[in-house]
């Protein structure tokens, strides 16, 4: 199996984990102002996981993409990201 595509899928594994285990917590808190705190700080995992299993990707196949290309890729993860910082 490929060590890039491994890793990314653990990322993203990982984050699903750490969601449900947020969940639950939620849950066992019973409290709204307790529940918002944890979703505040699932808010801050969920870009960083998408990121750095982006740049993983991105170094996986870079010597196959044209500079033009991974252009285009980066300006569009830039632009995912304008639009969550911009709520």
């Amino acid at each position: 199996m490929n060590k890039i595509v491994l890793t990314m899928a653990s990322l993203r594994i990982m984050s699903g984990s750490i969601e449900l285990i947020a969940a639950i917590l939620m849950l066992r808190l019973a409290t709204i102002e307790k529940a918002l705190l944890v979703n505040a700080t699932l808010a801050l995992v969920g870009p960083l996981v998408l990121l750095t299993t982006t740049t993983i990707g991105l170094v996986g196949i870079a010597e196959k993409l044209s500079y033009g290309k991974l252009l285009w890729i980066i300006v569009g993860v830039c632009c995912l990201f304008i639009g969550i910082i911009k709520k």
